[in-house]
């Protein structure tokens, strides 16, 4: 399953940069985020590796992030596996204006498992997920 969202951002791209670059913020925005644990490589760098544990509801999701492109600030991207989960997330920043910024986000996933059948009869609540996370960063970012 693959699709894109795409927000508008009132800020400069470089403070909306900042702000996504920054793993410190990533509480501030993420809900159900419970810990970020680094694995391998340098933090935030090509090739690190760290585990993300998830909490939405009663549900715990833990998962590895391997950053797989670090083109900032243009584009930055990561792979993010699962039990039954395999998720490519590619970032894109474009400057629309001094103070207006596009945030894209590309994602693939490839599930498994009782998650594609979730995948297949619910497409749409992966979206709707990645929209509340994008949705998420702008308050965030617009508030600061």
């Amino acid at each position: 399953m693959k699709y894109s969202v795409s927000i508008e951002i009132d800020r400069p791209i470089a403070q909306v940069i900042a702000a996504f670059d920054n793993p410190e913020n990533l509480s501030k925005w993420m809900q159900g985020l419970q810990s970020i644990e680094h694995i391998s490589g340098i933090p935030g760098q090509l090739g690190a590796k760290s585990k993300i544990k998830f909490k939405t509801g009663s549900r715990e999701i833990e998962m590895i992030e391997t950053i797989t492109n670090r083109n900032l600030p243009h584009e930055s991207a990561s792979t993010y596996e699962a039990k039954d989960v395999f998720n490519i997330v590619i970032n894109k920043f474009e400057k629309i204006t001094d103070n207006k910024t596009r945030h894209i986000t590309e994602q693939e996933f490839q599930l498994k498992g009782m998650m594609k059948l979730i995948g297949w009869l619910m497409p749409a609540a992966f979206k709707k997920q990645s929209l509340k996370h994008l949705t998420d960063f702008i308050n965030f970012v617009e508030s600061n």
